[in-house]
């Protein structure tokens, strides 16, 4: 394949995500019909898509995929310069809620696909993976900066407080997503420090 036809159809893969991610977050994800797709990405024909996607299973993995990818990366980095598990912790909460508060179309599409069951476990690391927050707080308890504490439970109760900003975002748009953040952070860091 030439650069030039291979650029071409990552261009149209991107436009038929950006554009499925706008009728699932605006109409939900029973509403996400090929037809409607095509119809918002402006395509001729629902051909289009099924040319780059085999069926509506790959498109929905595509989206979780370029969505889930989006906020590692964006997490990834604030975490990746703390040095400390709390400062890690502290990171995470932030960037989920910040990338929530500011990537509302693809979370609330992520949110619908998972909600719909349409995301099933068979697939790769899903939303709800919390192994990176279960290694930050075993590394904070190892060091000694965090109490004991049953680390699964933890990270998971961490993980379903970042996840449901979505929920709260579209009930309340006008949520004031920093101060959101700063409550979690404050919560979670009392409940996990070592010491007072």
């Amino acid at each position: 394949m030439s650069v030039t036809r291979s650029a071409t159809s990552a261009a149209r893969r991107a436009q038929i995500l950006d554009a499925t991610i706008a009728v699932i977050a605006e109409e939900g994800f029973a509403r996400a019909s090929f037809a409607r797709i095509a119809e918002r990405a402006g395509l001729s024909s629902t051909r289009l898509i099924s040319y780059h996607f085999a069926g509506k299973d790959e498109l929905v993995a595509a989206l979780v995929e370029h969505v889930v990818g989006g906020i590692g990366d964006h997490v990834g980095a604030l975490v990746g310069v703390e040095t400390t598990a709390r400062g890690r912790l502290r990171a995470y909460v932030e960037g989920v809620v910040g990338y929530s508060d500011t990537h509302r179309a693809p979370m609330t599409a992520l949110l619908q696909v998972v909600l719909s069951g349409a995301w099933g476990a068979g697939g790769p690391v899903g939303p709800s993976d919390a192994s990176h927050l279960e290694r930050i707080l075993r590394q904070g308890q190892e060091a000694g900066e965090l109490r004991d504490f049953d680390v699964r439970v933890v990270a998971a109760t961490v993980q379903r407080a970042v996840e449901g900003v979505p929920l709260q975002l579209q009930a309340d748009p006008g949520l004031d997503c920093a101060a959101y953040a700063a409550e979690l952070v404050e919560l979670f860091d009392r409940a996990t420090r070592a010491g007072p």
